[in-house]
């Protein structure tokens, strides 16, 4: 997903010659931010699709003391009032509900949970908020409100699962403590196979070798280009696909992505819900970058969910972050909520149709 510049609102099928969709209230606002920028849509308590969607201009900052939720409200209170103008409601309109979805929100979102309730409530009359964090809107996208798990996989990797009494995580540490299979980890291993083979040790890829130095240059090269940098994780995981185009004739980076699956179904296999008494099947889903290797890294991790997560079925993700975003706005909107409610991975404030958010 890109967000450089600002790009026009994406109407949903059906909209009229204004892009209105005539979409009516309660509207409710799903958000999702992360790395590559804040996006953000609008819809009604009573239709499945968005409205209208839009992408702000940058990716919130993270500083000191967290998500910088100034930056985040700099952006999203202009783009909540343009959708709404832009589909027709009136300017005194209120938000029934809004979820907000955020990378990095279980450990570094104090500043939100903080400061968005009163400043939503204030500017766009909402009463309801959920607080999530993106591997939550992630499963409300791809699994819906039933028990089941995700793995999202992109440059890290992490797992959830709920069945509707708790949520359990597996990894997600990032690329220096966990993250194992994910990009940045296929990555790290294919250029260590190519250094093995450089310097003359066993486990080198001579493949992969001749696609280090096609990408990065001179094998020797390549720690004064990667220390450096502050994005380390991306640029390791930059080298995951080299992996996977060199593992149907390479037997070390196929070797790599069988590791990689049994590392990302043991993850699953740690949050996913136990076979019930009726023997029930759960959705394990894979969403992410990751899994559009394909089947370098598909038909080994299918082989390992079936045999480490007999009880689940593998599928693939169905929506997207601001998809389960909006969902869980909607569900918040009608007192529908069923997804565990959690401290830090998904905080709900005003869902008493009472109470304001500043009631709690």
């Amino acid at each position: 997903m890109s967000s450089r510049g600002r790009s026009p609102e994406n109407n949903a099928a059906g909209a009229g010659r204004d892009g209105s969709t005539g979409a009516t209230g309660p509207y409710v606002l799903g958000v999702d931010s992360g790395g590559s920028g804040l996006r953000v849509a609008l819809g009604s308590v009573g239709a499945s699709a968005p409205a209208g969607t839009t992408v702000c201009a940058e990716p919130v900052r993270t500083g000191a003391t967290g998500i910088d939720a100034g930056h985040l409200l700099e952006q999203l209170l202009p783009a909540a009032r343009r959708l709404l103008e832009r589909h027709g409601a009136g300017t005194g309109s209120r938000i029934a509900a809004v979820a907000v979805g955020a990378a990095g929100m279980a450990t570094l979102g104090g500043q939100l949970r903080a400061e968005l309730p009163s400043a939503l409530e204030h500017a766009l009359g909402v009463r309801r908020l959920a607080l999530a964090a993106d591997a939550v809107t992630a499963y409300a996208g791809a699994v819906g409100q039933r028990p089941g798990a995700v793995v999202a996989g992109g440059t890290g990797m992490i797992a959830l699962g709920t069945d509707l009494t708790g949520w359990h995580r597996a990894d997600g540490w990032g690329h220096l403590l966990g993250d194992s299979g994910g990009g940045a980890w296929i990555g790290r291993a294919g250029l260590d196979a190519a250094m093995r083979v450089h310097d003359g040790r066993r486990g080198g890829s001579g493949a992969l070798l001749a696609r280090l130095e096609a990408v990065f240059g001179p094998a020797p090269e390549l720690p004064g280009l990667l220390y450096p940098r502050t994005d380390r994780p991306a640029v390791l995981a930059s080298f995951a696909p080299e992996v996977a185009a060199c593992a149907g004739h390479d037997p070390v980076a196929a070797g790599i992505l069988r590791e990689a699956a049994g590392h990302i179904a043991e993850a699953a296999a740690a949050v996913c819900p136990k076979a019930g008494a009726d023997d029930e099947r759960y959705e394990v889903a894979l969403t992410g970058g990751l899994f559009r290797m394909g089947d370098p890294l598909l038909v080994p991790l299918r082989e390992e969910l079936s045999r480490q997560v007999p009880q689940a079925r593998a599928v693939p993700g169905s929506g997207d972050p601001l998809t389960g975003a909006l969902s869980i706005a909607q569900a918040l909107a009608t007192g529908d909520l069923r997804l565990p409610h959690h401290p830090t991975l998904l905080r709900v404030l005003g869902d008493d149709p009472g109470q304001g958010l500043n009631s709690h």
